[in-house]
């Protein structure tokens, strides 16, 4: 019997994201459409995969976000709070979407 649209589908992912050589996560999510279309339109005008955009876009995000905290004396563990994903009330929603403009 042949497999359906959804066994062909988990039978993809199962394959992909069970490899030991690929670090790669799934990442399903909402997105408003505005922002759709400018990752579309940007990915497009520099000639990348959406998926490329996005994770440089990330990449240097948190480039950018790394280099505020080790200029902030009141974090004193800084870039290691960060990567221990503990909250940083310094970085308040002001100052995280100044760094991103």
């Amino acid at each position: 019997m042949a497999m359906s649209n959804a066994q062909r589908q988990a039978a993809y992912r199962a394959r992909h994201l069970k490899s030991d050589e690929v670090l790669d996560q799934r990442l399903n999510l909402m997105i408003d459409l505005h922002a759709k279309c400018a990752l579309e339109r940007l990915a497009l005008c520099y000639g990348v995969t959406q998926r490329a955009l996005l994770q440089t876009l990330l990449m240097q995000a948190q480039r950018e976000v790394i280099q505020r905290i080790d200029a902030m004396p009141e974090l004193p563990r800084g870039v290691n709070q960060y990567y221990d994903k503990c909250t940083v009330n310094s970085l308040t929603q002001q100052s995280i979407e100044e760094s991103i403009s």
